[in-house]
């Protein structure tokens, strides 16, 4: 079980729930924590709990049987995930990676369903949640295919500060190039020349140990 003031900072759909409501999430929530380069999952294993990132960044990935290697998503703090999985009652059909030191909340099965049951307003999230992530991976097949490298570390910065997925995000990411490569899917030499590509366009600032976005609705649509 975790504090009231812990979860309303690492889940802002915690908000907007009733005191029962909030009272029962709170009870059924968990942390681990894990070092970074380590798997918090492997594809098929069977995480029964609904996932939230309360500190750190992960990936979302697979491996195709030719051997090639696709990042879905890439998470930061205040990230939710998995409703999907619990609700079809399957496997997980991807890889979870903590890029750096990661702690991870775990929503047991049975507060979850709770609150799908009875909570209007968790509801509400879990729709946005679907609808932006619906998106989310059309527009990955999409880059994936047509978009350079630069375009394709656009969009995942992008999808680090949606303030559907993270509420008020603020525009400042403490994020290294090694993982913005590793999120997009490129050598953090690509990563580095698509930065600096992007911060000449002034859609973004290199800062010490992060970025900072200058605009994220150009980021978003990058490469169209």
């Amino acid at each position: 079980m975790i504090s009231a003031d812990h979860l309303r900072r690492v889940a802002f759909w915690s908000h907007d729930l009733n005191e029962d409501e909030f009272e029962r999430a709170r009870k059924g929530i968990v942390e681990k924590s894990f070092s970074g380069g380590a798997y918090i999952c492997h594809r098929g294993d069977r995480l029964d709990s609904w996932t939230g990132v309360t500190a750190g960044l992960i990936k979302l990935g697979t491996v195709s049987k030719t051997g090639k290697a696709v990042t879905l998503a890439g998470l930061r703090e205040g990230g939710w995930f998995g409703e999907g999985t619990l609700l079809k009652d399957e496997a997980r059909q991807y890889d979870l990676v903590a890029l750096r030191d990661t702690a991870m909340a775990y929503m047991n099965r049975a507060t979850f369903f709770w609150l799908f049951d009875n909570s209007a307003a968790f509801n509400r999230y879990l729709v946005r949640q679907f609808n932006e992530r619906l998106g989310q991976f059309i527009a990955l097949v999409e880059y994936d295919r047509m978009l350079d490298s630069t375009a394709r570390v656009a969009r995942n910065i992008a999808w680090l500060f949606n303030p559907v997925l993270y509420r008020n995000p603020g525009l400042h990411l403490e994020i290294s190039q090694e993982e913005i490569g590793a999120l997009s899917g490129v050598s953090r030499q690509v990563a580095n020349q698509s930065l600096k590509t992007l911060e000449n366009e002034k859609l973004l600032r290199l800062d010490r140990g992060g970025i900072t976005v200058l605009n994220l609705e150009a980021l978003s649509r990058y490469g169209e």
